[in-house]
Parts: structure tokens; sequence; C-alpha cells
């Protein structure tokens, strides 16, 4: 398995597509502080602003940046048709996809985490001395969230593995991760009560202020998840789309 383990880093830090989605979630930090100035900028004009954290407000770019990171560690080798090598030196399916998602989980959370923990210090650090609604709390009191945040991301590349393995497709796979972020919340508004708030509380953009025990929205009325719940449905996620993934690798002849 440390073999393996070694084989799919390798893979992953060896391909461009790596870097580009590493660097398009680090957007988030410059996105970060220039919204900061700005809100700064509107807080010194009218005395005071609440205004949405950087890090939660550009979230969903590192979920989608680090989701196709996700999809590309395994759609790659299908569209270069490396999978039958990885399938030879590996025949243990089982243990070729644990390794690509113990790797891929890995990357992700360090990535995500570093990248809102700056992206969170900058965006304070620019706005002291100014009176937001985010420069409020300290780190102790935001760590919840953050590290929420950043498991969040990390179950999305997992959910993005998955599908990619189910589908082979990167486009397919995609575009299934940008219909569960903001498709499908918008559906769910759409049922009778009280099945909308009901499917809404599991819908994944909604479980990490549960998670965080952070009441933050109101629609939900009175039926939010205790953040253990909350936790659960969301790593219920990945390990859905990776059984399903694996059933489909399992089961087709490459």
């Amino acid at each position: 398995m440390k073999a393996v383990l070694a084989a799919e880093w390798l893979k992953l830090r060896s391909v461009t597509s790596t870097y580009q989605t590493l660097g398009t979630a680090a957007l988030t930090v410059l996105l970060g502080a220039a919204w900061t100035l700005y809100v700064s900028g509107l807080a010194d004009e009218r005395g005071e602003l609440r205004a949405a954290a950087p890090e939660q407000g550009f979230l969903p770019l590192v979920q989608i940046s680090l989701a196709v990171l996700g999809v590309l560690a395994i759609t790659s080798e299908y569209a270069t048709g490396t999978i039958s090598t990885s399938l030879i030196a590996v025949p243990k399916r089982d243990t070729l996809l644990l390794a690509k998602a113990g790797i891929v989980g890995l990357a992700t959370l360090t990535a995500a985490n570093a990248v809102l923990l700056v992206t969170y210090s900058a965006s304070r650090l620019i706005a002291s001395g100014h009176k937001l609604g985010f420069n409020n709390t300290s780190i102790t009191d935001d760590l919840p969230m953050l590290l929420a945040s950043g498991l969040s991301v990390t179950a999305l590349a997992l959910v993005g593995l998955g599908l990619g393995t189910a589908i082979r497709s990167t486009a397919g796979a995609i575009v299934s991760i940008v219909a569960l972020l903001f498709v499908l919340p918008g559906v769910v508004n759409y049922l009778p009560p009280p099945w909308n708030t009901r499917v809404a509380t599991l819908l994944l953009p909604n479980l990490v202020p549960q998670i965080a025990d952070q009441r933050l929205s109101s629609r939900l009325g009175d039926g939010l998840l205790p953040p253990w719940a909350a936790l659960a449905a969301l790593l219920a996620y990945p390990l859905v789309a990776l059984a399903i993934g694996y059933h489909q690798l399992n089961r087709r002849d490459v």
C-alpha cells in the first residue's frame, strides 16, 4: 500500500493541472484582500458595515477548484489511457481507488486549510481598525467555521474523484459537482414545505455552518441539524460517491 500511495502522489504532483487547480484556489487570497479593502473603504464612509467574511464568500471558488483536482486525478488517466497501466501495476482496484482517495484527500485538506487560513489572516489584518461585521471575532471563535470549510472542500474533492471514476468524463463529473453546489439548492426551494427546509439542511452548502454550530440561515427555520449529524451528512457525500465509483470501476473493463 505504501508503494501505491507513493505512486499516486507522484502522479498528482507531476501533472500541470494539479498546480493550475491549486493556483485557482489560491486566488481566494487575492480576491479576499481586494474585497476587504473595498468594504473597509465603505465602512470608513458609513461608520460601520456588515459584510460577508471573505473566507466564506469565496469558499465556493476553493470548493470548485479542488473538486476539479479530484475529478482530474482519475479522468485524466482515462483520457490518456494510462488507467490500464495503473491497473496492471495495481490489480486490486479497491486498493488503487483507496490510494487515490487518500492522496487527493490529504492534498486538498492541506491546500484548502492553508488557503482559507491565509485569506482569513490577510483580511483581518487589512480590516484592523475598521468597523466591519466580520472583524469583531477572534480566531478562536472562527476556528470551527474554518475547519468545517476546509473539510467541506476535501469532501467535495473526494466526491469529484468518485463521480469521475463512475462517469469517466471530466466534463460530466464537473457538471455534476456544479449542480450539487449551485443548482440543487435552488431546485429544493420549490419543494412543498416542510420538505424544502428538511432537504435543504442536508445539502452540502448548508452543512458547513451547521457543523460549526452557527445558526446563520434563518430560512431553514428550527430544523437545523446538530453538529455531529451535520458532520455525518457531510462525510456521507464522499463515501457514497466513492462507493458508486468503486462499483463502476470494478464491474467495467478498462
